[in-house]
């Protein structure tokens, strides 16, 4: 898939808000400072970033909504568990955005973003397990692969995976990307377009 538009539809504090279904959606999360703007940003391949970069994670408040190609959505959820963000705004966060991943009519797929970097997050577990048991279709996309040597990521991809075994019998698909080195864009790409060809 070649993306030749990505502009910034709207954003919205609640389901009620969001705008009408009209294409496919597919919803990019994770836990704050995963690099999730950078990986939208990459994956959009236009000069100017269309989502922000910031220094301070946590700052995506709102769902925002991209319209690719006048095609598809992508749709920036807020991340999770950043620790300097009030109890009371982690939970209205939790509920909206569950709000969304379960009676969203035109999402399509998840993407669950994960630090490759790191070892297995329980928070991170505890997430997937969770679409699991909602039965919400999602795949994970492992960021930073060059912040890390090749055998590390390795490593830790494998260990998450391990570790989601112990509560799925069939692991999701992943991909390992990099938005320095723009590595996984194509892969991402191909597989949103196969999964928008298939329905």
């Amino acid at each position: 898939m070649q993306i030749h538009s990505a502009e910034f539809e709207t954003s919205a504090a609640d389901l009620a808000n969001c705008p009408p279904t009209t294409l496919p959606e597919f919803a990019f999360v994770g836990r704050s400072n995963v690099g999730k703007s950078s990986l939208i940003n990459m994956l959009s391949g236009q000069k100017k970033d269309i989502a922000i970069v910031s220094s301070k994670p946590g700052r995506t408040r709102l769902i925002n909504f991209f319209n690719m190609n006048k095609k598809w959505k992508l749709v920036d959820l807020p991340g999770y568990g950043y620790a300097k963000t009030s109890k009371d705004m982690q939970g209205k966060f939790q509920e909206f955005v569950t709000d969304y991943l379960l009676n969203r009519e035109g999402l399509r797929c998840v993407f669950v973003l994960i630090d490759s970097k790191l070892p297995p997050q329980d928070i991170d577990l505890r997430f997937t397990q969770w679409l699991m048991e909602s039965q919400v279709p999602f795949v994970l996309a492992f960021t930073k692969s060059d912040k890390a040597k090749p055998g590390a990521v390795r490593r830790n991809q494998d260990a998450f995976l391990h570790s989601m075994s112990e509560f799925c019998d069939g692991l999701p698909k992943f991909f390992t990307s990099s938005s320095k080195n723009r590595d996984g864009r194509r892969d991402i790409l191909n597989f949103i377009d196969a999964a928008i060809n298939i329905a």
